[in-house]
């Protein structure tokens, strides 16, 4: 069997060229693939569309990239936490698609499944129903597509050498659904260990998903705390 196993991220995302597709897993800085990100940072490549919950926080994860202009096109469901991208969407050198959460994960998880397109009653009536068609079913429902990509990039705590993963608490959050969605899975893990060290009920994603997996490194972990004042 090929090896899954690369050197680091440099080598693992070397064929990401311009043009490409790429989802990235995390829900603001928590389970992001910092390792990857980094990576296509250094890649002279731009035109990127990026399926993503949102492309980066206050200025860390994937606003590297964006900073460098390399994203065309963004899917994303919330730009609240993000002032570069909302500057970006506004003077119209990112096109933004956005997209409610629920819509999102299930836009991913029916492209993993090869489900083409499904009907929702969520953003019927709003701007999201611009352009959809609309079924009467019990309710008013929009039609919306698979999210498909080229690429997904996810990360970890603990992989095997044949790429299945468990993921610790939240950090799992898009990455399982993201993995079964993109041709190419790129997967950075905390702890790269043997086949067998994970048991099989504690799998989260099988490695039948993931086609690269390598030992990351130098984790900044950025999250955000809550802080609150003493009385």
């Amino acid at each position: 069997m090929k090896t899954k196993i690369y050197s680091n991220a440099k080598d693992a995302c070397a064929d990401i060229t311009s043009g490409s597709s790429i989802m990235s897993g995390g829900f603001g800085l928590c389970g992001i693939a910092e390792n990857c990100i980094d990576a296509i940072a250094n890649l002279d490549i731009k035109d990127l569309t990026v399926i993503s919950n949102n492309i980066g926080n206050s200025g860390r994860g994937l606003v590297k990239i964006l900073i460098q202009n390399k994203i065309s096109k963004a899917f994303c469901s919330y730009v609240g936490g993000n002032p570069d991208l909302e500057k970006q969407m506004f003077d119209g050198s990112v096109q933004v698609e956005l997209v409610p959460q629920g819509t999102f994960s299930e836009r991913i998880r029916a492209a993993g499944l090869g489900i083409r397109a499904f009907y929702t009653p969520t953003g019927y009536g709003t701007l999201v129903a611009e352009g959809k068609e609309v079924k009467e079913f019990d309710k008013p429902c929009i039609l919306e597509t698979a999210l498909h990509a080229d690429f997904a990039i996810i990360k970890a705590q603990k992989g095997d050498k044949y790429g299945n993963l468990w993921f610790k608490e939240t950090a799992r959050n898009f990455s399982p659904l993201m993995a079964m969605a993109a041709k190419t899975t790129i997967v950075e893990v905390e702890e790269l260990v043997e086949l067998g060290d994970i048991p099989a009920e504690d799998i989260h994603l099988p490695g039948i998903f993931v086609q690269r997996i390598f030992q990351g490194s130098n984790y900044k972990n950025d999250i955000e705390f809550l802080k609150v004042e003493e009385e």
